[in-house]
């Protein structure tokens, strides 16, 4: 076989297992993302559980970057310290590090069952829950899949001259190796697809132990770069906890090499092959790391907050300052590009309110009076721009429009008005809510909370999806939408009567927290149905409304 065909081979290989890789976390994100964010959140007071839910989101979401990015985030908003921030990155790294061990058994058996099963989930049902957990049973099916091809593509390179001068070349240069696999894991934005990839090729006696261990290291340094990277233009507050990784991991992984260089320690304790001393290298660092990282934690926190700082001032605009209008007065004798504009910032309305309707849940369980004054000025954001959006599609509608542009110009109309209700009903009602459960200093009770939390996640989840239509005009994407309306109203139903029980049973906070709960309930409910109604105009067009209801099809 030629040299180009077995990297064509290898490449398509290492794309698949990057997609499969993505395709996982995507579902797990889509599926429980913003509950495993409330658990998190809600863990991250103890630092032992801290480490240890920190460790089961990377496992979950198949990335110790995403958690720490997610980490990082909250600790910006000031929900968690960004001490305990760090030791849950800690915990992520021996997860990520974990997931690696379990793919690199032998689960060939598996790769058939999980895509005829996850196939199955995700085109019988139209439950978002199901078809999540489908995609991930195939996202994981993939990747072994992955793997195989890895392993089979690289099978030629073992009678290649040309391997035995590469593979002795870096290992008389471990610096360069080292070096190359972080730049590799970088690329990837994947520790664990690098960590695969090399697992896969020293099961095929292209990689020595030694030089292994050199790119493990490489991987864990890669790995500690990217957080930073792509928060390099967040707020301070964001970019502690991904420096302090950086610090611990990164630096951790030149001492250790130092360390392995100068006394060149055997490798039999790791494990009796190749790709158990790679993948047990690598777990012993995180933990070592991990171990070390417990003491120096305060030490490092502080150490990251002075780079931060010394990393100059970010300038911060304030929110007049950050818009920028997409009205432009020079279309409005062009409709399609006027109202292409009028999309543009209904959209950015859009963004504004997802960020309200995402901070009023974290405002219920830490408020203070700097965090309400931000979501009264981003409400006060969604109240001008829908006035000037209103404003805008009035002056289109001055000019000759087609049916289909009249039509959208009504839609656009109608989806600003909406939103502007939904941030009404954040800001008078719900953040009303917050200032009454602060002010009398009362608790849920930790099932009400849970309740509050998973309607709150599924009433996101479909305020995405209708953000999405309104853009796309999918009608699938619009019918669903409307589907989750129904599902939503059983999740009330059910929902109250469980806290009526409650209530019966005289639980304390319950009778305390009562009106709160319900009225809390009540709000979320009644903004899925405006969020819900912007899919109407999608489905009207395509004949798939009858009346109130949607046809069966």
């Amino acid at each position: 076989m030629g040299g180009s065909i077995v990297l064509i081979n290898l490449a398509g290989a290492v794309a698949l297992m990057l997609f499969a890789t993505r395709m996982v976390k995507t579902g797990v994100e889509r599926a429980y993302g913003d509950i495993l964010r409330q658990k998190l959140r809600g863990t991250m007071r103890n630092p032992v559980l801290a480490v240890l839910v920190g460790a089961a989101l990377a496992i979950a979401f198949q990335s110790s970057t995403a958690v720490t990015l997610l980490v990082g985030s909250f600790a910006g908003a000031g929900i968690v310290s960004g001490l305990a921030g760090q030791l849950a990155v800690r915990g992520a790294e021996v997860g990520s590090a974990l997931v690696v061990r379990l793919l690199s058994f032998d689960l060939s058996l598996v790769v058939p069952i999980f895509l005829a099963a996850g196939t199955s989930m995700f085109l019988a049902t139209e439950r978002r829950s199901w078809r999540q957990f489908g995609r991930i049973l195939v996202g994981i099916a993939l990747l072994l899949l992955s793997l195989e091809m890895i392993g089979h593509a690289a099978d030629p390179l073992r009678e290649s001259p040309l391997m035995p001068m590469i593979v002795s070349y870096f290992s008389s240069d471990p610096v360069t190796a080292f070096l190359l696999a972080a730049l590799l894991t970088w690329l990837f934005h994947s520790s664990i697809a690098a960590l695969l990839l090399l697992v896969a090729l020293a099961g095929r006696g292209l990689i020595p132990s030694e030089l292994g261990v050199v790119l493990v290291l490489g991987v864990n340094l890669g790995s500690s770069v990217i957080a930073p990277l792509l928060t390099r233009s967040a707020e301070p507050g964001v970019r502690v906890v991904p420096i302090g990784n950086l610090l611990m991991r990164g630096a951790g992984s030149v001492i250790i090499l130092c360390l392995f260089l100068a006394f060149d320690p055997p490798l039999t304790m790791l494990g009796s092959t190749e790709p158990d001393q790679i993948i047990n290298a690598h777990i012993l660092f995180n933990v070592i790391v991990l171990i070390a990282g417990l003491p120096l934690s305060g030490l490092v926190y502080r150490a990251s907050q002075a780079i931060v700082a010394q990393s100059g001032p970010r300038p911060s605009e304030s929110l007049e300052m950050a818009e920028i209008s997409a009205l432009d007065e020079e279309a409005l004798k062009t409709p399609p590009q006027a109202l292409a504009n009028a999309t543009r910032e209904v959209v950015r309305i859009c963004e504004t309110i997802e960020i309200m309707l995402q901070r009023i849940m974290e405002l219920y369980e830490h408020a203070d009076d700097a965090k309400i004054k931000a979501l009264e000025m981003l409400d006060d954001r969604v109240d001008r721009k829908h006035a000037a959006v209103k404003f805008y599609l009035a002056r289109v509608k001055q000019h000759p429009l087609s049916e289909t542009e009249a039509q959208r110009c009504e839609e656009l109309i109608s989806a600003s008005i909406k939103l502007e209700q939904v941030g009404d009903i954040i800001v008078r009602n719900m953040l009303a809510h917050v200032r009454k459960k602060v002010s009398r200093g009362l608790t849920f009770t930790d099932e009400g909370w849970r309740e509050l939390i998973a309607f709150h996640s599924s009433v996101l989840i479909n305020a995405r999806m209708a953000f999405n239509v309104l853009v796309s005009r999918d009608p699938a994407t619009a019918r669903q939408l409307v589907q989750e309306k129904d599902r939503l109203r059983d999740l009330e139903k059910r929902s109250n009567d469980s806290h009526f029980s409650r209530l019966g049973e005289g639980t304390a906070k319950s009778v305390e927290t009562s009106s709160i709960h319900l009225d809390t309930i009540r709000d979320l409910k009644q903004i899925n149905s405006l969020l819900a109604a912007m899919a109407y105009p999608v489905l009207e067009e395509r004949g798939l409304l009858r009346g109130s209801r949607l046809q069966t099809v």
